[in-house]
């Protein structure tokens, strides 16, 4: 396995819409393991194909990424998840994005889902998720079509996240250069 590089906004990758995979093989299966160890490397809960460089129609999550107990870990590799079903109820949730360093927002999403995918073995399979498998799905599976977390946020919120990033990046530049 390999750590993949990490592409940040506003790379434009990730305001691609991706393709979908035609076959689960072993090379598909080495870049599902690929992309979670990314994932688990970088303390996420949830990466897409497209931030680490690769427009297809694939995603892996953790609803548990326990990084004291891997045995606690709850890893997940969806092909062509699909949104199949929404619940009228809606959440909101603190969300984050490796894609965006250090930055969080309160987006609004469906409580419940259900998503129709092939997993791992290329087998098709179906979920009804609800609780934080729910916002992990919907937001990584935005990112499939081109839409990141700020897409959802109002123009002035979306805004400040960015200059926020903005500020992040020149601090963290500064530190590296320091460190030099």
């Amino acid at each position: 396995m390999a750590i993949l590089k990490l592409y940040e906004y506003p790379h434009p990758i990730l305001r691609k819409k991706c393709e979908r995979v035609t076959k689960v093989d072993d090379e598909m299966r080495k870049f599902l393991d690929d992309i979670l160890e990314t994932m688990y490397a970088d303390k996420g809960c949830g990466l897409a194909a497209p931030q680490v460089g690769v427009s297809k129609r694939v995603i892996v999550l953790d609803d548990n990424p326990s990084d004291k107990d891997e045995s606690l870990r709850n890893p997940m590799y969806l092909v062509n998840p699909e949104i199949i079903w929404k619940s009228e109820e809606k959440v909101l949730f603190c969300e984050g994005c490796l894609s965006l360093p250090d930055q969080r927002a309160d987006v609004e999403r469906h409580e419940k889902i259900r998503v129709h995918f092939l997993d791992y073995n290329g087998k098709e399979q179906e979920i009804l998720a609800e609780d934080l498998l729910a916002i992990i799905l919907q937001h990584e599976i935005d990112h499939l079509d081109g839409i990141l977390y700020i897409d959802h946020l109002s123009r002035l919120k979306r805004s400040r996240l960015l200059k926020k990033l903005e500020k992040y990046r020149e601090e963290n530049k500064e530190k590296g250069e320091k460190n030099d």
